[in-house]
């Protein structure tokens, strides 16, 4: 008998005492390293031996592991494992070490111990590595590493494959670190489990997984799925991203519809931009949508496709990508009916373009195309393109881009002037300030919050007052201050989607309102501002209040007035 076949004897007895002693939960994590999988942590693919496969599991698994395992490792019989270490190289004999505790470190106390064990005896760990990867692939331990065919949950299944590698990663590790000699300077019972687990989990990312783990696992999926909502933002290639069973198909005819095509396994959707990400939402509906979704929507179309297995998910082109966007359809075959909305291709910026994907099991039926107003979707068709007026909202995209997006009060006043306007802000127009001595005073008074201040600028016959991320320009105070030689009118936003929209006049506060119900009595100096702006439609809300403060005030903020605002840098605090 050879020193493998002593090792695989010793092997097979000891998987499963080891086995027996691992839960369900720690196990199936290990079970499932096999599968193919996005989510998977990054960097696992690219470990290589035991204390990199080790750290890819995280420091909570090998804690669990270690303690599930130590009182069985402490007291097995590791005599009776054969001599594995005999060829290779001693440790030195004046070997010195020291251990250092780093305070927040993450690793698993395993993972020193390991390291340790690597550093008194070189090649230590390859050593293990290279004999589970032997024992593996003997016919003696194929009995004792095969799931029962009775085994049919996807839970047991992953449990009973990881706990079998990991039981004959520890036989070998155990035989390994106890033919070492080097227990007085470590945790020998930290090291058996730490070079178990590191090799078991880079043994058990190349192995085939059980016979019968793909369909325990489709099984899974559809005892657990329920139809929901979704979102993300998606790459983008070639102007195309779609809902796929399989791999992306390389060509799709966007010709019928001019924005889905049908293909094998799904719907691939022709976007605006070329490459980049885009905001798409998909609903998973158990019945048709009772009525058609138009609102902002451009272009909405409805086409069937054939499922073979189901479980379709949100790619774009090349490795699927992302999180929260596998499997969104049901897991099974059958007739899908799918209803794409899509909003800003024309533009071509992936900032204001955006799908929405809703979709319910149906009978095939033909395409349809519901609306059809964006250029691309005629081009693509093959019609005449349709001459386009730009929404008004439209002038103010380029604040989406910039310092303001995510949250500024911009004030508008006339009859005005700097020094008038700030101080019905509540500043001193001579205590000018760059923008960073300001803030860096601020933080220091107001360290959980922006402080109050304003920079100001005079553009044609008003003055722009802009707060970055302030409010104060929305206080009904100020602005009536503030327009008692004329008009005043704001627009204020936050990263939480709140804004406020405001007017004032000869120092009387008009309207100031977030949302406006229809009963709302506005006066018809705003009335005529607000004509044609939609603000309970879907999107671009801070531009359309910027449209409305510049017809208020016959005078908007400009991408150039920012400009200089910022090449300025002068600001102005605002007293509490």
């Amino acid at each position: 008998m050879t020193r493998t076949d002593e090792l695989a004897a010793f092997a097979v007895a000891a998987v499963p005492v080891f086995a027996g002693r691992l839960a369900g939960g720690p196990a199936g994590v290990l079970g499932r390293l096999g599968v193919p999988d996005e989510t998977r942590p990054h960097g696992a693919a690219q470990a290589r031996e035991p204390v990199s496969g080790l750290r890819s599991l995280g420091p909570l698994l090998p804690e669990r592991l270690l303690g599930a395992l130590e009182l069985t490792i402490a007291a097995y019989d590791w005599a009776a494992a054969p001599v594995v270490l005999d060829d290779l190289p001693p440790a030195p004999p004046e070997f010195r070490y020291a251990t250092v505790t780093l305070s927040g470190s993450r690793d698993s106390e395993v993972v020193p111990a390991v390291s340790l064990l690597d550093s008194y005896r070189r090649g230590i760990s390859d050593r293990t590595l290279a004999l589970v990867r032997e024992l593996a692939a003997h016919p003696a331990t194929a009995p004792v590493l095969t799931v029962p065919a009775e085994v049919e949950d996807e839970d047991a299944v992953a449990a009973a494959h990881g706990a079998a590698y990991l039981g004959l990663a520890l036989a070998v590790a155990g035989a390994v670190v106890r033919q070492a000699g080097a227990g007085a300077m470590l945790d020998e019972t930290a090291a058996i489990v730490g070079l178990a687990a590191g090799s078991a989990a880079l043994l058990l990312r190349e192995v085939p997984m059980p016979a019968q783990y793909d369909r325990a696992l489709l099984a899974k999926r559809r005892a657990e799925y329920r139809p929901g909502h979704s979102s993300a933002h998606v790459a983008v290639s070639g102007h195309r991203f779609g809902l796929l069973e399989d791999d992306f198909p390389e060509w799709a005819d966007f010709g019928g519809t001019g924005l889905a095509a049908v293909t094998a396994g799904g719907v691939v959707v022709r976007t605006g931009i070329a490459d980049g990400h885009v905001p798409v939402q998909v609903a998973v509906l158990t019945e048709a949508p009772p009525e058609l979704e138009d609102g902002d929507w451009e272009e909405i179309v409805e086409v069937s496709w054939s499922a073979a297995e189901g479980a379709a998910s949100l790619i774009g082109p090349g490795p699927r990508n992302g999180r929260g966007l596998s499997r969104l359809t049901p897991p099974w075959p059958g007739d899908y009916r799918i209803r794409v909305h899509a909003r800003g291709r024309d533009e071509a910026d992936a900032h204001f373009e955006s799908y929405k994907l809703i979709v319910w099991s149906a009978p095939a039926g033909p395409d349809v195309v519901h609306k059809r107003t964006d250029r691309l979707g005629h081009r693509l068709r093959g019609e005449p393109e349709p001459v386009r007026e730009p929404r008004p909202e439209h002038a103010y995209r380029w604040v989406e881009r910039g310092p303001l997006s995510q949250a500024a009060t911009v004030t508008v006043v006339t009859g005005s002037t700097v020094p008038e306007v700030l101080r019905a802000f509540g500043a001193d127009p001579g205590r000018p300030q760059d923008f960073e001595e300001i803030e860096r005073e601020l933080q220091a008074l107001y360290p959980y919050g922006a402080g109050p201040w304003v920079t100001v600028l005079e553009s044609g016959d008003a003055v722009l007052a802009v707060e970055y991320n302030g409010f104060a320009g929305s206080d009904a105070a100020v602005l009536e201050a503030a327009s008692t030689g004329g008009r005043a009118a704001s627009m204020f936003w936050n990263v939480n989607g709140v804004t406020r929209l405001s007017f004032a006049e000869g120092g009387r506060l008009l309207s100031s309102f977030e949302y406006l119900d229809e009963d709302d009595d506005l006066p018809p100096e705003v009335q005529a501002v607000l004509a044609g702006l939609d603000f309970d439609g879907p999107g671009e809300r801070t531009g359309k209040g910027l449209v409305a403060v510049e017809r208020f005030t016959g005078q908007g903020i400009t991408e150039d007035n920012l400009t200089r605002i910022q090449a300025a840098r002068i600001g102005y605090r605002i007293a509490d």
